[in-house]
């Protein structure tokens, strides 16, 4: 399916922002899963940092990031994040990571470390980390929240109907179950979570996941429309329109999340930090 007028993607470019990411040897989810928005997030100096490697254990029909056996993490790989981050002048920073499903703790030591290390090298950060399941494991969630970042996101990507093609390996209660955990491990903390849209679901099958993430207490939601990043992955069922995007949006503020973000290029850490400050 081509993309409709109003699914413009700029071009990545060559940026100041890759070049350092590159000396200090970390890796960006904005490459890897080939994001549509990395020429404008990287021409502001921003980027989402991709920790645990960049092989995944996990196969979903959407993602980019390569499937295959993992290597062990990188002990050093914290102060490398660091480092890349304060020489980006970075206040805001987001952390994310493939699935480790090898990890005895899903890769929960890793992000704490990295949250650790971040506001050593950092005054006053703000981090938002992005993180798999960790299979449900309670305590490796609470490894990573007792780390203490801002922001606790994790993401139920779709409808529960679609899990078994878009997502096969992963549980969908299992993921709106993570975002109450956190919230009641951490009371002030703010949660969120995202959904991509396209993929052949209903607009009350969307609702439905919106109210399971109320009840949740997640407190802020991005939507955003599903490109295919290459011919391996699922194809486009249904290109979005702004409009029902923007209908999304209010509905979700008139459900109770303190911000929603929603439009056809939206992803999980597009302009992250702004709906912090909200």
């Amino acid at each position: 399916m081509r993309h409709p007028e109003w699914i413009k993607v700029k071009s990545t470019g060559t940026h100041e922002t890759r070049k350092v990411l590159r000396h200090h040897g970390v890796s960006t989810v904005c490459e890897e899963a080939m994001c549509p928005n990395q020429g404008t997030c990287f021409s502001h100096g921003t980027a989402t940092f991709l920790i645990l490697g960049d092989r995944c254990t996990r196969n979903c029909a959407f993602c980019a990031v390569e499937s295959s056996e993992p290597l062990p993490p990188d002990p050093c790989e914290p102060e490398r994040v660091a480092d890349a981050a304060h020489e980006l002048g970075l206040k805001f920073v987001v952390i994310t990571s493939v699935t480790r499903d090898d990890l005895p703790d899903g890769g929960a030591r890793q992000f704490a470390n990295t949250i650790k290390t971040l506001r050593n090298k950092i005054n006053a950060i703000n981090i938002e980390v992005l993180t798999p399941d960790f299979k449900g494991d309670s305590e490796a969630l609470r490894t990573v929240l007792d780390a203490g970042p801002d922001v606790f996101n994790h993401n139920v990507e779709t409808v529960p109907r679609l899990y078994s093609t878009v997502r096969p390996m992963a549980d969908y209660r299992t993921s709106i179950d993570i975002i109450k955990t956190a919230k009641q491990l951490h009371p002030d903390m703010r949660t969120k979570s995202g959904i991509m849209l396209g993929l052949g679901e209903s607009g009350s099958e969307v609702l439905a996941v919106m109210n399971d993430l109320r009840e949740a207490h997640c407190d802020f939601l991005t939507i955003g429309q599903y490109l295919r990043p290459g011919r391996g992955n699922i194809p486009v069922v249904e290109y979005i329109s702004p409009e029902v995007f923007q209908e999304y949006r209010v509905k979700g503020i008139e459900m109770g999340f303190s911000a929603v973000a929603s439009s056809p290029l939206t992803r999980s850490s597009l302009d992250a930090s702004a709906m912090f400050a909200m």
